[in-house]
């Protein structure tokens, strides 16, 4: 009979699990679940700053888009002062009009501003370049190439600038 007891008390101490056990798991899944929470955080965070590096870049085409078909120097009265003749962007009808530009809210193609990226700016620069040299500054323009230079800014931030070199025609 006392062999018996002892079976029982065996049986019945093995059934289920100890405090430290459940304790112990708690923990664990408590930090998986922490784990889980920052990485999260993480994609997140990554996953906006792509999507403002894309919208970034999408502004930048705008401005290519713009100036791919604009002559380099003023068609009327073929003046290569850099800098706008006029004083709105409807007048903008050759390229060196857009040396020193800013536009915020930035601007399409189609020179139409785009509201919905408010937060953006773009900043375009015309320079001339050496015909040897098309990463030197030629201040003479009599250089037949000018080089295109887009920086655009989220909120006072550069997010990605590019650079583009056209030929005089």
């Amino acid at each position: 009979m006392n062999n018996q007891q002892s079976t029982i008390k065996n049986q019945t101490s093995t059934r289920g699990f100890t405090l430290i056990e459940v304790l112990i798991a708690t923990i664990l899944v408590g930090l998986s679940i922490a784990a889980l929470v920052a990485a999260n955080g993480s994609f997140t965070m990554a996953n906006g700053a792509g999507a403002d590096l894309s919208t970034a870049e999408f502004l930048v085409e705008q401005i290519r888009e713009l100036t791919t078909l604009l002559p380099v120097v003023d068609p009327q009265s073929g003046t290569t002062t850099f800098g706008p003749e006029e004083a709105t962007l409807a007048g903008y009808d050759d390229l060196d009009d857009f040396n020193g530009a800013t536009f915020s809210p930035p601007i399409n193609a189609n020179k139409a501003t785009l509201p919905a990226f408010d937060a953006f700016s773009q900043e375009v620069t015309v320079q001339n370049v050496n015909r040897t040299n098309l990463e030197q500054v030629d201040d003479t323009h009599t250089s037949p190439f000018v080089q295109i230079s887009v920086r655009i800014f989220q909120n006072g931030r550069e997010v990605t600038s590019a650079s583009w070199v056209r030929a005089r025609y």
